[in-house]
């Protein structure tokens, strides 16, 4: 058996940091009790295992008897994990380790929030149990940090101080984590996600995310900020274009050096004085980074499969190929499967939900031997033929 060992966290002046649990070897299949110091929670079968090809030896054979935080050759993966989207949160993980290449040399950091329903620590056992020889670190994220500083929104879900949790990751992860994917709780990944990992931030750039510049961007904004003297001229000298924050390649290096936290905090102060926007987290991004951000392939972000943020109606994939699924918007895969009215898209997601009262091997088994969707993509009932490839439709500007 090896164990795995990540090293002593730092404790940063307002975030509570961290809980860490030991890798243990899996044997067989087994299911996860449902009930957990008095918190019901869904039950979850044991993922497979998926351990490193021999091309992957050289890497994890330097690391010995540990996996470090702190390893720059791993690849750094951000999340959230709490009790709502914690189904979705397993299905993504399990994702992300079915298709990549080198799974052992992924490094997880989950951020829970301080006071979910179930505990980061339940949270945290919930995980190890599920994904046994998963190299994670969970860090605990103090709500009082951003809960002044949220305003209402369009929906009641953007409004999680959770939600918030991006803002802080250069405060809330190791000092020593230079660079990290963010992923929102809500996707699933069917590409090798070292592809996303080699993204290179050219200039000076913090952040990469795939960009759509034919969007109507106004519609992020209200007509308060586009009638203000002075607000609308921060996008000066840009040319700036909507992104999707549920999937960025981020330097943590230059985001702390650039004192991003605070611009977007900053944006944030005016938004409680005066509306600007009518989305959550999502506009301050906009605010600092529209104009300056690394173009991502649109193949990293199929965003918007959750509907729009009041209908939550369903959606079809924009042609081309398939990186990364984002059920963004209202409507969630797994809410919609359980209520017997899934979105066509939907059954796309069920092979990584490890639920274990839905979960169905056999006939879901031939979805997840595809290492993309582009045999998917070719059936006509998946695609909108009336759109352009990758158009984004205006209400999406709904959609975060």
């Amino acid at each position: 058996m090896r164990l795995r060992f990540p090293m002593k966290p730092a404790v940063l002046p307002f975030l509570v940091v961290s809980l860490v649990f030991l890798s243990q070897s899996a044997v067989g299949i087994r299911n996860i009790p449902g009930r957990i110091s008095g918190f019901d929670i869904v039950q979850f079968v044991e993922a497979p295992e998926y351990r490193n090809g021999k091309e992957c030896a050289s890497q994890s054979s330097n690391r010995e008897n540990f996996v470090s935080s702190c390893d720059p050759s791993l690849v750094h993966v951000a999340m959230t994990l709490d009790s709502e989207y914690l189904r979705g949160s397993i299905a993504a993980v399990h994702s992300v380790l079915r298709h990549a290449s080198c799974p052992e040399n992924v490094f997880f950091h989950f951020i829970a929030a301080e006071f979910d329903p179930a505990s980061p620590r339940v949270l945290s056992r919930l995980v190890r149990s599920t994904f046994p020889s998963l190299s994670f670190k969970v860090y605990i994220f103090r709500e009082d940090t951003v809960i002044n500083l949220i305003s209402s929104s369009i929906r009641q879900a953007l409004e999680s101080p959770l939600n918030y949790a991006r803002n802080y990751l250069g405060d809330i992860l190791d000092r020593c984590v230079d660079r990290v994917i963010y992923l929102d709780s809500d996707i699933i990944v069917v590409d090798d996600i070292t592809k996303l990992w080699n993204t290179t931030l050219t200039g000076s750039r913090v952040i990469g995310a795939p960009e759509y510049c034919h969007a109507n961007f106004t519609k992020y904004f209200t007509s308060s900020f586009w009638s203000d003297p002075g607000l609308p001229g921060s996008f000066s000298g840009r040319k700036p274009c909507y992104f999707n924050t549920g999937v960025m390649v981020m330097d943590l290096v230059r985001w702390r050096e650039g004192s991003y936290r605070e611009k977007i905090e900053t944006w944030m102060q005016i938004q409680k004085k005066k509306r600007i926007y009518e989305l959550g987290s999502l506009p301050p991004f906009l605010l600092v980074f529209a104009g300056d951000v690394e173009a991502i392939d649109h193949r990293w972000n199929q965003h918007g499969l959750g509907g729009d943020n009041v209908r939550g109606s369903c959606r079809s994939l924009h042609k081309g190929p398939v990186s990364l699924l984002h059920w963004s918007g209202k409507g969630k895969p797994w809410v919609r499967l359980d209520e017997k009215r899934p979105c066509p898209l939907d059954h796309l997601w069920e092979p990584y939900d490890l639920y274990e009262h839905k979960i169905d091997r056999a006939k879901d088994q031939a979805l997840l031997g595809f290492s993309s969707l582009s045999e998917l993509t070719e059936d006509s009932s998946f695609l909108s033929c009336k759109e352009k490839a990758f158009n984004v439709r205006d209400d999406e500007a709904k959609v975060e």
